[in-house]
């Protein structure tokens, strides 16, 4: 029978038939819709502003990047001094110098290290966790 094909063109889908039933082709196409399947990725946001690891990424981020998880962050402040650095590592890059009292959003912690947005640009990066009130 031609009414299920012709019902298909007046609704106006593109799609080719799969067959199967109607709620799997709205699955298929919710999916599609949802996520932009659309062409190749979009350029990811700055790293330095955006906190987001193969992991891990702020709640913010998901529908820009992915992760295996996402987290809200934590508001917490600095309880003292402490440098923002580039890795979980005493020894790596510094991004910056946060002062006592700085806001830091934290999304994780391991070790001694938390990982978030630290002092008022909400630069990303890990400070000790001692550091942290």
């Amino acid at each position: 029978m031609n009414s299920s094909n012709d019902s298909s063109a007046s609704a106006g889908t593109d799609r080719p038939s799969h067959g199967g039933s109607k709620s799997a082709s709205r699955s298929s196409s919710h999916t599609t819709e949802e996520f932009g399947l659309t062409g190749p990725s979009a350029a990811l946001p700055d790293p330095l502003t955006h906190a987001y690891r193969k992991d891990l990424a702020d709640v913010a981020l998901a529908g820009t990047v992915i992760a295996s998880h996402y987290a809200q962050p934590v508001a917490r402040s600095l309880r003292r001094d402490a440098t923002l650095r580039s890795e979980p590592d005493a020894a790596a890059d510094a991004v910056t110098q946060l002062e006592e009292g700085a806001p830091f959003d934290l999304l994780d912690s391991r070790g001694h290290w938390a990982w978030g947005y630290g002092g008022p640009d909400r630069l990303v990066g890990y400070v000790p966790i001692e550091a942290l009130s």
